[in-house]
């Protein structure tokens, strides 16, 4: 095999690689006394089919087979002797015009990592944020409990029903006179004012008593998914069996108990149990802000243009879907366009970052075990159909670029929390508002480095924590053998949880991936046997 070096610049390599027709065909021979003991001929007894004619059944597959498995090894043997680091899979091409019998001459093109300093992780400083639960915390989350839980009584005869009150119905739906599938219920619960049912169903309810019968006219929404009942007009039947209001919920022993708990107090401590850990991860993120910062202000070095562009694609592909949700798509896809750069800056932001915690873990011995591994691979099995989970797992074992992707997450965080450890952390108590203000205003801050050119708009608007890592939506580390495929894997998650808040603009939350805690606009549902004229709750 001869080597040429052809191109290195920055971290760009490439090479012309020829390996020589001799070396193809004494591998070929050699295959060819592998497989001809269990070749079968008429003629011949088994095992004893001479390699002539071995190579002339099977010439062309073996050589196939040969010339692929040369040029696999020729390229790992270019990639080890030439101490060369990839940041993706290497580039190769065959010359034009090779045929059999001939020197094999190959293109390889690669990008390699940078070389980077090991970093100093010495007099590290960090504030750490704590919440702790206050009685109005506890009372809130309480009442939101007593709100799920409601219950209703029957009241008087004579009562009408207002919003707020549940109407047990019996009804009966017609489209051009005749009843369609899944268009009748009986005994079905419906609260005035819920949104519960089709628009203009729970309105034309109001003020019924128990008792009365109506008939209704409604249209189904345009885009009802039930193809044949959207955009129609349905007339319903409904009998009013009983109009129940209200009852007073009672946060005690017995609605603890109501809850399968032993008690009241065991209730609250489960509160107070779900408000610490959700606090904690708003901490988290909130440190992971600080250390993400203070490592990028601290390094600067060139960065693999492929892997950006790759990390540029996913949040672009992510803004655009997010746009395509948005009143006015055109719009929005035009308000993105005008921060392309922008963007790509952030995706170069998040590279180098995964890179830097990448050598900071392997230079302190940061490693996922077998044990850990083998869960990522279970647990990322379980999106896929149980028939394909085993073939996924395979397929995961054998591609080194898919395990990188999946331990990408998991290794990033052991690699914050080894510093973790190492900083000197100073703890402040604040309020919850405080904690998720000094998010907002470290995302704003870094909002404005890395989108100069929207600066007043960041100013202008708040920006809601995500449920997952949003708070490093501007700096998504990776691992080092896949940093631009990492979101693929996590979802743009830095493994904190964070609370749902309100939904953030889609321009702002461009760098964000799919499971950023935005709401999504809930779709009409096909109506149910029991439930015909109910809309899909999301």
């Amino acid at each position: 095999m001869q080597i040429v070096e052809t191109t290195n610049e920055g971290l760009k390599r490439a090479y012309t690689v020829t390996i020589t027709a001799k070396d193809i065909e004494s591998k070929i021979d050699a295959e060819v006394k592998k497989v001809a003991p269990q070749v079968r001929m008429p003629g011949f007894r088994p095992g004893k089919v001479p390699a002539n004619l071995v190579r002339k059944m099977h010439g062309d597959a073996l050589h196939a087979d040969v010339l692929n498995t040369t040029v696999r090894e020729s390229v790992d043997g270019l990639i080890r002797d030439k101490k060369l680091r990839p940041a993706l899979q290497p580039k190769v091409e065959m010359a034009e015009g090779y045929e059999q019998g001939k020197d094999a001459e190959l293109t390889v093109e690669v990008e390699i990592l940078p070389q980077i300093e090991a970093p100093s992780i010495d007099g590290l400083k960090l504030e750490k944020l704590t919440v702790p639960v206050s009685d109005e915390q506890m009372e809130e989350a309480l009442g939101r409990i007593a709100e799920n839980q409601k219950s209703y009584k029957d009241a008087a005869k004579t009562k009408k029903a207002a919003e707020g009150d549940q109407l047990i119905i019996d009804f009966v739906g017609r489209v051009d006179g005749e009843e369609f599938e899944g268009g009748k219920a009986e005994d079905a619960p419906l609260v005035i004012g819920s949104g519960q049912f089709i628009p203009g169903f729970e309105e034309q309810l109001t003020g019924a008593k128990t008792g009365d019968e109506k008939t209704i006219t409604v249209t189904f929404p345009e885009d009802y998914p039930a193809e044949h009942l959207a955009g129609k007009e349905a007339e319903f039947d409904v009998t009013v069996k009983q109009v129940k209001v209200e009852g007073e919920t009672k946060i005690d022993d017995e609605f603890a108990k109501g809850l399968g708990l032993e008690s009241l107090d065991k209730l609250k401590e489960l509160m107070k149990g779900q408000i610490e850990q959700e606090s904690a991860g708003l901490t988290r993120t909130q440190m992971k802000r600080q250390l993400l910062d203070k490592l990028a202000a601290d390094h600067d070095f060139d960065v693999p243009p492929t892997m950006v562009e790759a990390e540029f694609e996913q949040i672009w592909n992510q803004l655009q879907q997010e746009a395509a949700k948005e009143e006015d798509p055109e719009a929005a896809i035009k308000e993105i366009e005008s921060e392309k750069d922008d963007y790509k800056r952030i995706a170069e932001r998040r590279v180098r970052l995964g890179l830097l915690l990448s050598e900071i873990g392997q230079a302190n011995g940061v490693e996922i075990s077998q044990q850990e591994m083998q869960m990522l691979m279970q647990q990322a099995a379980q999106q896929y159909r149980p028939e394909d989970r085993q073939r996924f797992m395979e397929y995961v074992q054998n591609e080194p670029m898919a395990q990188a992707q999946l331990r990408a997450p998991l290794y990033e965080d052991k690699v914050v929390d080894f510093l973790f450890d190492k900083a000197e952390v100073t703890e402040r108590e604040v309020t919850r508002e405080e904690l998720e203000a000094a998010i907002e205003a470290e995302e704003g801050a870094e909002a404005e480095k890395a989108k100069p050119a929207a600066k007043k708009k960041a100013a202008a608007k708040k920006k809601a924590p995500a449920k997952k890592a949003d708070a490093d939506a501007e700096e998504k580390p990776a691992d080092k053998k896949a940093p631009a495929k990492k979101a693929a894997a996590k979802k743009a998650d830095d493994g904190d949880k964070k609370p749902a808040a309100k939904k953030a603009p889609a321009k702002k939350a461009a760098a964000k991936k799919t499971d950023d805690g935005d709401k999504k606009p809930a779709a009409k549902k096909a109506p149910a046997k029991k439930t015909a004229a109910k809309k899909d709750a999301k």
